[in-house]
Protein backbone atom coordinates (compact mmCIF):
# COMPACT_ATOMS: atom_id res chain seq x y z
CA UNK A 1 0.00 0.00 0.00
CA UNK A 2 1.25 3.53 -1.01
CA UNK A 3 2.16 5.59 2.15
CA UNK A 4 0.23 9.16 2.15
CA UNK A 5 2.39 11.58 1.06
CA UNK A 6 4.74 13.32 3.53
CA UNK A 7 5.00 16.87 5.00
CA UNK A 8 8.56 17.88 4.55
CA UNK A 9 8.27 20.51 7.39
CA UNK A 10 6.67 17.99 10.29
CA UNK A 11 9.88 15.49 9.40
CA UNK A 12 12.25 17.94 9.76
CA UNK A 13 10.60 19.79 12.94
CA UNK A 14 10.16 16.19 14.30
CA UNK A 15 14.22 15.56 13.41
CA UNK A 16 14.73 19.09 15.60
CA UNK A 17 12.81 17.65 18.28
CA UNK A 18 14.24 14.19 18.92
CA UNK A 19 17.66 15.71 18.61
CA UNK A 20 16.80 18.25 21.36
CA UNK A 21 15.90 16.04 23.33
CA UNK A 22 18.44 13.50 23.20
CA UNK A 23 20.93 13.33 25.83
CA UNK A 24 24.81 12.18 25.52
CA UNK A 25 26.99 11.05 28.37
CA UNK A 26 29.57 13.67 28.60
CA UNK A 27 33.03 12.31 26.27
CA UNK A 28 30.58 9.56 24.64
CA UNK A 29 32.08 10.58 21.32
CA UNK A 30 35.70 11.74 22.34
CA UNK A 31 39.08 10.30 20.84
CA UNK A 32 40.52 10.26 24.76
CA UNK A 33 37.70 7.28 24.62
CA UNK A 34 39.09 4.25 23.30
CA UNK A 35 36.07 2.62 21.81
CA UNK A 36 35.43 6.05 20.28
CA UNK A 37 39.10 6.39 18.74
CA UNK A 38 39.23 2.44 17.67
CA UNK A 39 35.96 3.02 15.63
CA UNK A 40 36.44 6.09 14.37
CA UNK A 41 39.77 4.65 13.16
CA UNK A 42 38.77 1.83 11.35
CA UNK A 43 36.20 3.66 9.47
CA UNK A 44 38.73 5.93 8.51
CA UNK A 45 40.88 3.12 7.32
CA UNK A 46 37.44 1.68 5.87
CA UNK A 47 36.88 4.65 3.58
CA UNK A 48 40.21 4.88 2.67
CA UNK A 49 40.14 1.58 0.99
CA UNK A 50 37.05 2.43 -0.62
CA UNK A 51 38.05 5.13 -2.46
CA UNK A 52 40.93 3.98 -3.71
CA UNK A 53 39.22 0.68 -4.51
CA UNK A 54 36.79 3.11 -6.46
CA UNK A 55 39.78 4.52 -8.55
CA UNK A 56 40.10 7.58 -6.60
CA UNK A 57 43.51 7.35 -4.38
CA UNK A 58 43.81 11.34 -5.16
CA UNK A 59 40.97 12.99 -4.02
CA UNK A 60 41.97 16.77 -4.49
CA UNK A 61 39.79 17.39 -7.29
CA UNK A 62 36.31 15.54 -6.06
CA UNK A 63 33.39 17.67 -5.41
CA UNK A 64 31.33 16.72 -2.14
CA UNK A 65 28.96 17.51 -0.67
CA UNK A 66 28.08 16.19 2.87
CA UNK A 67 24.20 15.84 4.26
CA UNK A 68 23.93 16.31 7.65
CA UNK A 69 27.88 17.40 8.55
CA UNK A 70 27.08 17.82 12.18
CA UNK A 71 29.58 19.85 14.30
CA UNK A 72 32.06 19.18 10.91
CA UNK A 73 34.08 16.11 12.30
CA UNK A 74 33.45 14.34 8.93
CA UNK A 75 34.60 17.10 6.61
CA UNK A 76 37.49 17.92 8.97
CA UNK A 77 38.70 13.56 8.43
CA UNK A 78 38.29 14.31 4.65
CA UNK A 79 40.38 17.55 4.57
CA UNK A 80 42.90 15.14 6.34
CA UNK A 81 42.55 12.65 3.64
CA UNK A 82 43.50 15.13 1.26
CA UNK A 83 40.38 16.68 -0.39
CA UNK A 84 40.06 20.22 -0.87
CA UNK A 85 38.21 22.72 0.97
CA UNK A 86 36.76 24.20 -1.81
CA UNK A 87 35.77 21.63 -3.14
CA UNK A 88 33.84 20.53 0.24
CA UNK A 89 30.27 21.44 1.06
CA UNK A 90 28.24 20.58 4.03
CA UNK A 91 24.58 20.83 4.77
CA UNK A 92 22.62 20.95 8.43
CA UNK A 93 19.51 21.19 9.82
CA UNK A 94 20.85 22.51 13.51
CA UNK A 95 22.16 25.75 13.84
CA UNK A 96 24.63 25.04 16.71
CA UNK A 97 25.89 22.42 15.06
CA UNK A 98 26.28 24.30 11.58
CA UNK A 99 27.69 27.23 14.15
CA UNK A 100 30.51 24.66 15.75
CA UNK A 101 31.31 23.32 11.90
CA UNK A 102 32.05 27.09 11.07
CA UNK A 103 34.10 27.10 14.10
CA UNK A 104 36.23 24.15 13.08
CA UNK A 105 36.21 24.13 8.87
CA UNK A 106 38.31 26.53 6.42
CA UNK A 107 36.01 29.58 5.17
CA UNK A 108 36.77 27.84 1.80
CA UNK A 109 34.62 25.16 2.43
CA UNK A 110 30.85 26.19 2.26
CA UNK A 111 28.17 25.19 4.69
CA UNK A 112 24.35 25.82 4.68
CA UNK A 113 21.35 25.73 6.99
CA UNK A 114 18.46 23.97 6.43
CA UNK A 115 16.77 20.82 4.69
CA UNK A 116 18.76 19.04 2.54
CA UNK A 117 15.47 18.34 0.14
CA UNK A 118 16.11 22.05 -0.31
CA UNK A 119 19.64 23.00 -0.29
CA UNK A 120 21.34 24.95 -3.48
CA UNK A 121 22.85 22.09 -5.20
CA UNK A 122 22.51 22.04 -8.70
CA UNK A 123 22.19 18.65 -10.17
CA UNK A 124 25.04 17.01 -11.67
CA UNK A 125 26.98 18.57 -9.73
CA UNK A 126 29.17 16.18 -7.18
CA UNK A 127 30.99 13.49 -8.28
CA UNK A 128 30.48 12.66 -4.05
CA UNK A 129 27.51 12.90 -1.84
CA UNK A 130 28.31 11.56 1.80
CA UNK A 131 25.78 10.56 4.27
CA UNK A 132 26.76 9.21 7.92
CA UNK A 133 23.95 8.14 10.45
CA UNK A 134 21.54 10.59 8.42
CA UNK A 135 18.92 8.55 7.68
CA UNK A 136 18.32 6.13 11.09
CA UNK A 137 16.98 9.74 12.55
CA UNK A 138 14.59 9.67 9.64
CA UNK A 139 11.24 8.29 10.81
CA UNK A 140 9.11 8.90 7.87
CA UNK A 141 9.82 6.41 4.85
CA UNK A 142 8.59 8.75 2.12
CA UNK A 143 10.82 11.81 3.85
CA UNK A 144 14.08 9.00 3.37
CA UNK A 145 12.87 8.31 -0.13
CA UNK A 146 12.78 12.86 -0.97
CA UNK A 147 15.95 13.25 0.35
CA UNK A 148 17.48 10.44 -1.61
CA UNK A 149 15.93 11.39 -5.09
CA UNK A 150 17.51 14.47 -4.10
CA UNK A 151 21.29 13.50 -3.30
CA UNK A 152 20.91 11.07 -6.42
CA UNK A 153 20.10 14.33 -8.47
CA UNK A 154 22.98 15.76 -6.97
CA UNK A 155 25.47 12.91 -8.81
CA UNK A 156 27.11 13.51 -12.06
CA UNK A 157 26.69 10.05 -13.97
CA UNK A 158 29.38 8.04 -12.50
CA UNK A 159 29.67 9.77 -8.93
CA UNK A 160 28.63 8.37 -5.24
CA UNK A 161 26.65 7.95 -2.48
CA UNK A 162 29.01 7.13 0.50
CA UNK A 163 26.71 5.97 3.00
CA UNK A 164 27.24 5.58 6.52
CA UNK A 165 24.74 4.26 9.42
CA UNK A 166 24.15 1.29 11.38
CA UNK A 167 21.97 -1.66 10.03
CA UNK A 168 20.09 -2.67 13.02
CA UNK A 169 17.48 -1.09 15.51
CA UNK A 170 18.78 0.45 19.02
CA UNK A 171 16.06 -0.50 21.28
CA UNK A 172 17.11 1.66 24.12
CA UNK A 173 16.14 4.82 21.49
CA UNK A 174 13.33 4.92 19.55
CA UNK A 175 14.42 8.25 17.76
CA UNK A 176 16.26 6.61 15.22
CA UNK A 177 15.72 3.31 13.54
CA UNK A 178 17.91 0.54 11.71
CA UNK A 179 18.38 1.58 7.80
CA UNK A 180 19.33 -2.55 6.36
CA UNK A 181 21.34 -3.14 2.97
CA UNK A 182 17.50 -3.76 1.25
CA UNK A 183 16.14 -0.51 1.94
CA UNK A 184 19.21 1.25 0.79
CA UNK A 185 18.31 -0.59 -2.29
CA UNK A 186 14.51 0.60 -1.98
CA UNK A 187 15.94 4.27 -1.94
CA UNK A 188 18.55 3.70 -4.64
CA UNK A 189 17.10 1.37 -7.18
CA UNK A 190 19.02 2.56 -10.19
CA UNK A 191 22.41 2.38 -7.97
CA UNK A 192 25.29 -0.45 -8.18
CA UNK A 193 25.76 -0.84 -4.43
CA UNK A 194 29.26 -2.62 -2.74
CA UNK A 195 28.58 -2.59 1.37
CA UNK A 196 30.65 -3.87 3.69
CA UNK A 197 29.26 -4.48 7.74
CA UNK A 198 31.45 -1.77 9.69
CA UNK A 199 31.43 -1.09 13.44
CA UNK A 200 31.67 -3.13 16.41
CA UNK A 201 28.28 -2.84 18.62
CA UNK A 202 28.68 0.20 20.15
CA UNK A 203 27.99 -1.04 23.74
CA UNK A 204 29.79 -4.03 23.46
CA UNK A 205 32.64 -1.82 22.37
CA UNK A 206 32.94 0.27 25.39
CA UNK A 207 32.53 -2.54 27.49
CA UNK A 208 35.32 -4.76 26.12
CA UNK A 209 37.79 -1.51 25.89
CA UNK A 210 36.89 -1.16 29.46
CA UNK A 211 38.43 -4.55 29.92
CA UNK A 212 41.34 -3.60 27.61
CA UNK A 213 41.09 -1.64 24.76
CA UNK A 214 42.78 -4.24 22.22
CA UNK A 215 39.88 -6.27 22.53
CA UNK A 216 38.56 -4.34 20.46
CA UNK A 217 40.03 -5.77 17.53
CA UNK A 218 39.42 -9.38 18.35
CA UNK A 219 35.74 -8.72 18.93
CA UNK A 220 35.25 -6.75 15.61
CA UNK A 221 37.13 -9.30 13.77
CA UNK A 222 33.54 -10.79 13.75
CA UNK A 223 31.26 -9.60 11.70
CA UNK A 224 28.13 -10.60 12.93
CA UNK A 225 29.16 -7.97 15.97
CA UNK A 226 29.09 -5.11 13.64
CA UNK A 227 26.22 -2.84 13.33
CA UNK A 228 26.77 -0.10 10.99
CA UNK A 229 26.60 -0.59 7.36
CA UNK A 230 29.35 1.43 4.83
CA UNK A 231 28.03 1.61 1.27
CA UNK A 232 29.69 2.74 -2.26
CA UNK A 233 25.88 3.59 -4.01
CA UNK A 234 27.12 3.92 -7.47
CA UNK A 235 25.12 6.14 -10.36
CA UNK A 236 25.73 4.35 -13.75
CA UNK A 237 27.50 6.38 -16.39
CA UNK A 238 25.61 7.56 -19.12
CA UNK A 239 25.19 5.45 -22.37
CA UNK A 240 27.71 6.45 -24.79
Amino acid sequence: MDQPPTNPKSETDAVRERYARREVPAGRYSLLDPAALRERQARQRALARMLVVQGHGNVEALLLTEVGCGHGGNLLELLQMGFAPEHLQGIELLPERLAAARHMLPEAATLWLGDACEAPVPPRSRQLVLAATVFSSLLDDAFQQRLADAMWQWLVPGGAVIWYDFSVDNPRNRDVRGVPLARVRELFPQARISASRLTLAPPLARAVCRLHPALYGVFNALPVLRTHLLAWIAKPDEPE
